[in-house]
């Protein structure tokens, strides 16, 4: 068996390609965990979110109905001060 001189060159190569593939594969594992971060605060301030609206429907005041009862004054004043007359 011969010596390959070129197999130290070969092993540093190697030892190179695993070196790039670990920084690699440490930029998308931290790219995934950031990902999946934010997407769990983004779920988490969508429901906060949804609480808040659900609360803003249930307090607002109901215009179509008071925009009924303030026509029916209107008509109640409009009639009473005609027969006043």
């Amino acid at each position: 068996m011969t010596a390959d001189p070129e197999h130290p060159v070969v092993h540093g190569e190697l030892a190179e390609l695993r070196r790039r593939l670990d920084v690699a594969y440490a930029q998308v594992e931290g790219g995934l965990a950031l990902l999946s971060h934010r997407a769990k605060e983004t779920a988490k301030e969508v429901d906060e979110l949804h609480t808040r609206l659900s609360s803003l429907e249930h307090a607002r005041w109901p215009l179509p109905s008071v925009a009924a009862l303030t026509a029916l004054g209107a008509l109640v004043v409009t009639v009473w001060q005609a027969l006043a007359h």
